[in-house]
């Protein structure tokens, strides 16, 4: 699974633009977050068709970059997802991104980008 960060400007209907590209495309987007990073704007997707997404967004103009996610699921209970960002920190795994991918009920499913997603995987999968 990939997250893509796509870089928009700072403006008014940015967010709609991009999801609307993506809709238009038939592609589900299964977890959303926005963020600033550095100067640029960006949101950040993870959704169920990369090929479709990335296709998209390519012919659209837009500029994005892609990272792997690690999507663990987790108990729907206080202090899961710190247990998560302890062991990851002790075993020297830097979380870049996080965020949910949607909940309904136990468990949950938590993105995560790490600076080495295979060692995330066995550790915390």
């Amino acid at each position: 699974m990939k997250q893509f960060n796509v870089f928009v400007e700072d403006k008014i209907g940015e967010l709609a633009r991009v999801t609307e590209l993506l809709a238009q495309n038939a592609v589900n987007v299964r977890g959303l977050a926005t963020d600033k990073l550095g100067t640029k704007a960006a949101v950040k997707i993870v959704t169920d068709d990369e090929a479709s997404t990335k296709r998209a967004l390519s012919r659209s103009g837009f500029q994005f970059e892609e990272s792997e996610v690690v999507v663990l699921d987790l108990t729907d209970r206080p202090g899961e997802i710190s247990k998560i960002a302890r062991r990851a920190a002790k075993e020297g795994l830097n979380i870049s991104s996080v965020f949910l991918l949607g909940k309904k009920g136990t468990p949950v499913s938590l993105a995560l980008v790490t600076n080495d997603p295979e060692k995330a995987k066995k550790l915390l999968g």
